[in-house]
């Protein structure tokens, strides 16, 4: 008899470990201005982006937006034109979207 209730016992705790989940509360929160302009981009700029990405990443690594100022952009931006074979509409769109990033 005492066997049948351990056994019995051992059953039932071995079905509520495995039965019971532990949820975590649901906190809801809204994204702040500059959370959403570090995560959304708008179409046109998710156009500059996978300009920047496909055309620049073919011949080197791509850097950072924010590893130079706007000014220093600019000359870089232009002589990269010629080289990627863009056109001023796509330029204007990598542009931008760095300018967008800073």
């Amino acid at each position: 008899m005492k066997a049948k209730i351990l056994i019995l016992t051992a059953v039932t705790l071995l079905l509520v470990s495995c039965g019971t989940k532990k949820s975590v509360p649901a906190v809801a929160t809204t994204p702040t201005v500059t959370e959403t302009k570090a995560t959304e981009l708008t179409p046109e700029l998710a156009e500059g982006k996978n300009l920047y990405d496909n055309s620049c990443a073919r011949c080197h690594k791509l850097y950072e937006p924010k590893k130079f100022s706007q000014e220093e952009w600019k000359p870089i931006l232009t002589r990269m034109q010629k080289k990627a074979h863009l056109d001023d509409v796509q330029m204007a769109s990598i542009s931008n979207y760095i300018t967008s990033q800073l």
